[in-house]
């Protein structure tokens, strides 16, 4: 049986440094969300960004956008926000409506203050080694993976997913370890041929059960990013849980995994970005 990735537990961790840090440094972080539409799952993760905010001190606003906003109603406000001084992160939560350019959004926010890291600024730093924002979800992943001990120099890393948010980023910080990175995605003709010699797998479609047992070689390390739900309306990952955790040396539970890491990587890009403006300034 494998052993349980536990990322709540090390999300807690971290919140509690952050916190200990921003009292003890006397810090007054600030992060500002934009929401654009009526996306149900956005407002709850929306909400779960600002009760992690009210616990580590940081101080948490909130632009709700109808969907009628145009685009230059969009970048006006991220104008304004990267103009205020009291602002330190600003997040754009995803989706966006239709007809919206989230890309020209991202683009938008200052570097400095873009604590997702999908400003094409530090996208590019990423690329070549450079300390950035790194996008939450790559990031947490690799805390997890130095959390326990997890080796990842010369071995075979396949990603399952391409996008912007996780599956690009996540090769870059695999590569910056020394795996050896395969991305896989729709076109990918054998799945299973890819997987099989895999030592490390992170899984990234938002596809219920899309990674079963007989694709994973025993002792593999599993990192499922997916949130799905069951028949039965129970949140469950891109892999298969039950068979995959026989083989798997290493795995992440779904919930309790990457999620809480997502967002407590976040928290830690907010007070970076505190830390680094308030350098400039000083």
């Amino acid at each position: 049986m494998s052993v349980l990735l536990n990322g709540k537990e090390l999300a807690m961790e971290i919140r509690l440094k952050l916190k200990e840090k921003v009292e003890k440094e006397k810090l007054s972080p600030m992060l500002a969300v934009i929401l654009c539409g009526d996306d149900e799952a956005s407002k709850v993760y929306v909400r779960n960004k600002s009760k992690a905010c009210d616990e580590v001190g940081i101080k948490f606003e909130e632009y709700l956008l109808p969907n009628e906003t145009t685009q230059e109603e969009l970048l006006e406000l991220i104008d304004k926000l990267n103009n205020d001084e009291k602002v330190d992160g600003i997040l754009l939560q995803s989706p966006i409506p239709a007809g919206l350019n989230i890309q020209e959004a991202f683009a938008r926010i200052s570097p400095e203050k873009d604590v997702d890291g999908f400003n094409p600024y530090n996208v590019g730093k990423l690329t070549i080694g450079e300390d950035g924002f790194v996008p939450c979800t790559p990031y947490g992943i690799m805390k997890i993976f130095e959390k326990y001990n997890i080796d990842l120099e010369g071995k075979k890393a396949v990603i399952v997913g391409r996008s912007n948010i996780v599956g690009k980023p996540m090769a870059q910080c695999l590569l910056s370890k020394n795996a050896t990175v395969t991305i896989c995605h729709s076109k990918t003709k054998d799945l299973k041929e890819e997987l099989k010699d895999a030592d490390v797998i992170v899984a990234a479609v938002g596809k219920r059960a899309i990674i079963t047992a007989d694709m994973v070689k025993e002792g593999a390390v599993i990192i499922d990013v997916g949130m799905n739900r069951n028949d039965e309306g129970k949140l469950c990952g891109d892999v298969d849980f039950d068979g995959v955790s026989k083989k798997a040396s290493y795995i992440t539970p779904v919930p309790g995994g990457v999620g809480p890491m997502t967002i407590a990587m976040l928290m830690n890009n907010v007070v970076k970005a505190h830390e680094l403006r308030h350098m400039k300034r000083d």
